[in-house]
């Protein structure tokens, strides 16, 4: 029978080590031909989009999709996760939660291999909780020092500090203006909803390294085209959804200044057919869109430590 897993769950069972771990072995296979993704498609309706994605790795065993709705109302995930040798249905699992995380994995994989060794300072644009799992990815991979974070509002900004520092154990500080996350700091996150780039390009300081979350809609971009320009070296989790959904990176494909045979996946990096960075005043970007093969591999690990620890409520569908 199935496991049924509600979002409860997933906070009892999933810690972004773990996450990052998966995510990491997940792109490794993506890049050796062990695992497929499709990109995400969506259904739209006068009040409501449909989204839906789907991925399978032969060496996990398992394939799967993740579905969610978005309206008015908020939006509502559900990750179907199936053994692949028979196609049985393992979990129904509620992933608004397994999204954050997995999100926050990929950027934590990318800091790993594409940020300088010694990177200790971070520069977050953004206070929502995407924002609050890239600031734990990052910090899980590096010893980070010290965190500052904009958004417009001054009193998000504080909220965000006051619980990240507590959770992290670590100096964060909300600041005044965009510049203050930018200038001087090693690692540079974006997860906000802008349509328009946050920060001027020609403030990055060398070496720093950039998680760009926000955007996967080619209308959004939160990065400019001079930051792209300076890029040595520019990864994405999906070429394939990246031409349908890097909003980041179109602006500059469509000027010229890069081309798609110029990007790398993650996975590439992580299996070791491409350097994260070739020296220390390098500028690299992970432009993170989010794919299925990060929610099933994150999933396959809550599903395996839930049915260890009898967490769940076993259902059945079919006779």
């Amino acid at each position: 029978m199935a496991l049924l897993l509600k979002e409860h769950h997933v906070f009892e069972l999933l810690d972004m080590p773990t996450a990052i771990a998966a995510v990491e072995q997940a792109l490794s296979d993506q890049a050796e031909g062990a695992a497929t993704n499709r990109p995400r498609y969506r259904v739209a309706t006068p009040t409501s989009q449909l989204h839906v994605m789907a991925a399978g790795d032969r060496r996990m065993g398992v394939y799967g999709l993740k579905v969610y709705t978005a309206s008015r109302k908020g939006a509502r995930f559900l990750v179907l996760l199936y053994e692949s040798e028979t196609g049985d249905l393992l979990a129904m699992m509620e992933a608004d939660r397994l999204g954050q995380m997995r999100t926050g994995a990929a950027s934590g994989v990318a800091t790993k291999h594409m940020s300088r060794s010694d990177a200790a300072t971070v520069g977050v644009f953004g206070t929502g909780w995407q924002a609050e799992s890239q600031s734990m990815a990052v910090c899980a991979v590096r010893a980070i020092k010290a965190i500052r974070v904009y958004s417009r509002s001054q009193e998000r900004r504080e909220n965000f500090a006051r619980k990240m520092a507590a959770l992290l154990g670590v100096e964060v500080a909300p600041v005044d203006t965009p510049e203050e996350a930018v200038v001087d700091q090693s690692i540079i996150i974006t997860a906000t909803t802008s349509r328009e780039p946050v920060f001027d390009g020609k403030l990055v300081s060398p070496g720093a390294h950039i998680n760009a979350v926000g955007s996967n809609f080619l209308s959004k971009s939160e990065i400019d085209v001079e930051t792209i320009r300076r890029a040595s070296i520019i990864a994405v989790d999906s070429i394939e959804q990246s031409k349908i959904e890097a909003g980041d990176l179109m602006p500059a494909v469509e000027r010229g200044v890069i081309q798609w045979e110029s990007v790398t996946e993650l996975g590439r990096v992580v299996a070791g057919h491409v350097r994260g960075r070739a020296s220390d005043d390098d500028i690299t970007i992970f432009k993170s869109n989010g794919i299925a093969l990060e929610d099933i591999a994150v999933a396959l690990e809550v599903y395996n430590r839930a049915r260890e620890r009898g967490a769940g409520e076993e259902v059945s569908l079919w006779g």
